[in-house]
């Protein structure tokens, strides 16, 4: 949604971290930038307008000059200042002190209300909540089926006492009295003990009276505790003017944004909530029912100036893996078991659970640089991976060096890919086995010296050698020779250095304290006692 505001703002920021010291000019030259991304992601010009100017007051301030790092600290208020457009600290649902807890869904036709009522349902059941679904549209076509189905499919009962309009009726047929579905389902709610009722109301294409008067009669019928209004978060300058009616007709509480994992320019989500002076509760992110999660202003402005949402990562990661499965893997690479193919696939399954490897990506700090390379990336390669994993045999998974032609050729044939796709997973799979004995070593990431007072290969394994002039070169150790006679000799040497103790050592070791002159020279071969046999490879 937001990755061509990312792009322009990371793009201004890089050039301003260039310059050591910034002058009025070179701040004049940033803001003037800002304000076109901005306008260029259709944010509404006077929420441009306020946000351009109180940056460039900040940054001309003391705060700014009196910095160790200017450039940093520009950056440091934009973030700040998109945090307060964005509505500053993130705030959840308030519940009732009475149960139930009444929440009224209510914005334009399209916008994803029903689909969003299902989505909040689902986020409230797994919190432990025992939420009911009222279906209060009866002038859409086929809505009140629609959110039956999506009810089942978050697996939350749903009161619809009207079938509502048919497919093909007249828009203006009314089949029962919305006010009174929703009234109803209320008392339903209260005798069977749902804490929590969810209320899907009537759309219109366009902001008229007779929406806003039957959004106004149902508010006064239930005294909602929330009024959530579902926004298109890809509907551009519109979404001022849409809030505003909405906000006068229903004084909503709350802002849904619907559809942020569109390639709109995003510009909703950075007005509304400054115009209406409303908060942002939450975001829908995608078409699953698990494509939700409460919109955190913070966490967003560092996804716009691409900083990353490693907290959200970790949320989701944390609801994804299993608690029991993550403490067995990592007992297994303690006590220096081998990683195997099988508990690959198990780690590839719960990765899956978290959603798009996109998204996920795209959470970590720095991936706006590499978005091209992150839109090519192709969702279907996990699957295809499994797909080689599970034409293994059990044998196969647990010990891949048994997988030689033959096999390969099968299990290519049973997963319908090629076999050098077969032998670059194993490939693959060779360097995160190799990975996994050395984090069990305690010599942490490939690639990366061991941490102090643990074990691992200094400097990592597997990186290349420098050739810097500076590196002092490496002493090869000897080893035993192939000629009986030298070898012999050294193994004698050795013994006598052992015998002699300290003073015998060899220069530079024990810190230099051995002494050059104590050293024997090496034994004369003539003096060794030869087996008898052996006397032909001396040359004698």
């Amino acid at each position: 949604m937001f990755s061509t505001l990312s792009d322009r703002l990371t793009s201004t920021f890089k050039n301003l971290r260039s310059k050591g010291r910034l002058s009025e000019a070179d701040i004049d030259a940033t803001i003037r930038e800002i304000r076109r991304a901005l306008l260029d992601a259709d944010v509404a010009v006077p929420v441009v307008r306020e946000f351009t100017g109180t940056v460039r007051e900040r940054s001309l301030s003391a705060e700014v000059s009196g910095s160790l790092n200017p450039a940093q600290q520009v950056v440091k208020i934009v973030n700040e200042e998109l945090v307060a457009i964005l509505g500053g600290e993130s705030r959840g649902l308030r519940f009732a002190k009475n149960p139930p807890t009444v929440i009224m869904l209510a914005g334009l036709q399209g916008a994803g209300k029903t689909t969003l009522a299902g989505k909040l349902a689902l986020s409230l059941r797994e919190q432990g909540h025992t939420p009911l679904l009222v279906a209060a549209d009866l002038q859409r076509p086929n809505a009140v089926n629609q959110l039956s189905v999506v009810g089942e499919r978050a697996g939350v009962p749903v009161y619809a006492p009207h079938p509502g309009v048919a497919e093909g009726a007249p828009a203006d047929v009314l089949v029962g009295d919305p006010v009174q579905v929703a009234r109803d389902g209320v008392q339903t709610a209260r005798q069977r003990q749902h804490d929590v009722v969810i209320i899907d109301t009537a759309g219109r294409l366009g902001v008229d009276a007779e929406l806003m008067r039957q959004a106004a009669d149902i508010r006064d019928a239930v005294q909602p505790d929330e009024i959530l209004f579902v926004i298109d978060a890809m509907i551009g300058q519109d979404a001022v003017t849409t809030a505003k009616a909405f906000e006068d007709g229903v004084n909503f509480t709350g802002v849904v944004l619907s559809k942020l994992d569109g390639d709109a320019r995003g510009g909703a989500a950075l007005s509304v909530a400054r115009v209406t002076g409303r908060p942002i509760l939450f975001a829908s992110t995608g078409e699953k029912l698990t494509d939700f999660e409460a919109f955190h202003p913070d966490r967003m402005a560092s996804r716009i100036l691409d900083m990353g949402d490693v907290l959200t990562l970790i949320e989701q990661a944390e609801k994804a893996f299993d608690a029991e499965q993550a403490e067995q893997m990592a007992q297994k690479v303690a006590s220096g078991q081998d990683f195997t193919l099988a508990d690959f696939l198990v780690q590839m399954q719960q990765m899956k659970n978290m959603g798009s490897m996109k998204k996920m990506l795209g959470m970590l700090p720095g991936m706006g640089q590499m978005r091209e390379a992150l839109e090519n990336f192709d969702e279907r390669e996990v699957d295809r991976i499994e797909a080689i994993i599970r034409s293994m045999t059990p044998a196969e998974r647990e010990n891949p060096k048994i997988i030689n032609g033959s096999r390969r050729a099968r299990i290519a044939r049973g997963s319908g890919v090629r076999t050098s796709d077969v032998n670059q997973l194993l490939e693959r799979f060779a360097g995160a086995q190799k990975m996994m004995r050395q984090m069990g070593r305690g010599g942490g990431m490939p690639g990366m010296p061991g941490m102090p007072g643990m074990g691992g290969l200094p400097g990592g394994m597997g990186g290349k050698k420098s050739r810097g002039r500076s590196q002092a070169p490496q002493r090869r150790s000897k080893g035993k020779s192939g000629n009986p006679a030298k070898r012999a000799a050294q193994e004698r040497a050795a013994a006598d250095r052992t015998a002699a103790g300290p003073a015998m050592s060899e220069p530079g070791s024990a810190f230099g304290a051995g002494a050059r002159g104590g050293q024997e020279p090496a034994p004369d071969a003539a003096d060794l006692q030869i087996p008898p046999g052996l006397e032909k490879f001396l040359g004698r």
